[in-house]
């Protein structure tokens, strides 16, 4: 007994010296306001030549009985389980089971003929075209609180009468294809993917804290509970009833984590062609490169190589971010809906690793930061203002408040202020991974605006100007049916602006923005006509294109 106990007290003065480094109050600064009895955090783990060198919980895993979060918290991750759908895929591969180059219609015949030339390479690289699932019930008017099973999301599939576009033609992240990889699982191993990545991947690698959970009334131990801010400032509570996996739904913690991460620098359990697989980034059509691999997205931060995966869904944050070159590696997972973990984990990294980093340098020497800077005209705040498109309906508005650059995201009303780096180059101040160039003035103003996301470059184009003011609304007005959705839509006039209702979900406000298109919150309509009746509309919405409505003509 005296032995037991001794053990024990070791235990918990090994995990106790894990937050005793000397970085450890810069780590506990960037989490200080989740370190109270009524806030939500996540739990932070550093990882670093195979050992946790710090491993922390934050704030309250459950506010009911508060019970605080802690390294052995388990959290839904989210989307970062997709690596491990990969995984499952590659090891089928190596088995001699799986070819990458399959084409996905040998498993789902009952999918149209356009779906006809994807191959479950293009399903791992976000490249098949199909559209996003997610995206499919939530303008169908469900929500996460909705439950809906496997048979659902594949008869919503193959309702789709067009793609997002033709497969390999671009990349789009679309949660349809990792929940596909997890059936192709099902159907190669003859067995659930959950018990086949028990038995291949959790219980060799000693991950006992870790599953995909395919049942949401089975009782996990020390399960945090996720959180959403409410309107007023405080907490609700934040779960799904949904059980299905591939594209999520893994649960797991900061000390399991850490033994996959181990994995990545050992072949006691996956080769080396293994993990070659997992981080080889796929390629589209025109031959150019993505960052995008396995699961993972591969890039460089500050000239450091990383591998990173974040996670998002309804009361969960998660992200594994891996510096494989210095075998270094922070994970933050997280129970609350309103927080950037990809973000924290940078902060975390630049704590550690700041004596490494080159930028940009003569020197090439690590830490040495003379820029080399060609020199360029540098635009004025006023030459910047105005409304940027990504894509029609999706736009931008930059505008000076408080002497600060200020954007607002149209699509969902998202704003926030960006600070200048050098030149014309601006950066979210919380995240130097998401950077903004403005160029190309033409009479005063710039044209053009680069997003620069982790390596992941958009462009946004300066809005042109168009008179709507003799619009008549009541033309669109009506009831248009979309056999792609199941379901109807009814737009209708109310005190001079047109509204669009989905079932019994509360009404929102279209605003014209080109003649025949509208947009609301993440979402475009571009209205078709023959002569000047209208007959139906396609909607973009993010990670689904074009679907169609058509309009009830009486």
């Amino acid at each position: 007994m005296r032995i037991t106990l001794l053990a024990v007290i070791l235990i918990c003065v090994a995990l106790e010296a894990f937050s005793q480094i000397n970085e450890a109050p810069a780590i506990d600064k960037i989490f200080s306001e989740w370190d109270n009895p009524n806030s939500p955090g996540g739990s932070v783990g550093v990882f670093r030549d195979g050992k946790i060198i710090f491993s922390k919980g934050y704030g309250m895993a459950n506010l009911d009985y508060n019970i605080p979060n802690s390294a052995s918290s388990v959290f839904d991750l989210a989307s970062t389980s997709k690596q491990f759908t990969a995984a499952c895929i590659m090891l089928l591969v190596e088995k001699g089971k799986l070819n990458l180059n399959d084409k996905i219609r040998d498993f789902f015949p009952e999918l149209k003929e356009n779906t006809s030339g994807i191959t479950v390479q293009h399903l791992l690289h976000h490249t098949s075209g199909i559209r996003d699932y997610l995206t499919l019930a939530y303008y169908q008017g469900l929500g996460d609180e909705d439950f809906y099973e496997d048979k659902d999301v594949l008869e919503w599939l193959r309702l789709q009468e067009n793609l997002n576009f033709q497969p390999g033609e671009e990349f789009l992240y679309s949660n349809s294809g990792y929940w596909l990889l997890g059936q192709i699982v099902n159907k190669v191993s003859g067995m659930h993917m959950s018990e086949f990545a028990r038995k291949e991947i959790f219980e060799p690698l000693g991950m006992n804290n870790t599953r995909f959970q395919t049942d949401m009334s089975e009782i996990i131990k020390n399960r945090a509970t996720g959180y959403a801010p409410d309107e007023n400032g405080r907490y609700k509570i934040s779960m799904t009833p949904l059980e299905l996996i591939g594209d999520g739904g893994i649960y797991s913690t900061i000390e399991d984590v850490k033994k996959w991460d181990d994995a990545f620098y050992q072949s006691k359990v996956f080769s080396k062609n293994f993990w070659t697989s997992m981080t080889k980034t796929g390629q589209l059509n025109n031959g150019n490169d993505l960052d995008y691999a396995a699961g993972l997205m591969i890039g460089k931060y500050k000239g450091l190589k990383k591998i990173s995966h974040g996670g998002a869904f309804v009361g969960f944050r998660s992200d594994m971010l891996r510096f494989p070159e210095h075998h270094f590696s922070v994970v933050i997972l997280c129970n609350r809906a309103d927080v950037n973990p990809s973000a924290l984990c940078l902060q975390v990294a630049d704590i550690f690793l700041k004596n490494n980093y080159i930028v940009e340098t003569n020197s090439g020497k690590p830490g040495a930061l003379t820029e080399t800077i060609p020199p360029v005209e540098v635009y004025s705040f006023q030459n910047l203002i105005g409304k940027y498109e990504l894509v029609p309906g999706l736009e931008v508005e930059v505008s000076i408040k408080n002497d600060s650059m200020h954007i607002l995201q149209k699509w969902n009303n998202a704003a926030y202020n960006i600070a200048k780096t050098r030149g014309n180059s601006f950066q979210l101040p919380d995240n130097p991974e998401v950077t903004f160039t403005f160029s190309e003035k033409l009479d005063g103003f710039t044209q053009k605006l680069s997003v620069n996301q982790n390596g992941r470059i958009s462009h946004a184009i300066r809005k042109k100007e168009v008179d709507l003011t003799h619009i008549d609304l009541k033309v669109y007005e009506g009831y248009y049916p979309s056999s792609e959705l199941q379901t109807v839509y009814h737009i209708f006039l109310e005190g001079g602006i047109l509204r669009l209702k989905i079932l019994d979900k509360e009404p929102i406000n279209l605003t014209a923005c080109n003649i025949d298109e509208f947009n609301a919150p993440g979402m475009l309509l571009r209205f078709n006509k023959i002569g000047e009746t209208i007959t139906g509309f396609e909607m973009d919405a993010g990670r689904i294109k074009n679907i169609t409505f058509n309009k009830i003509i009486h």
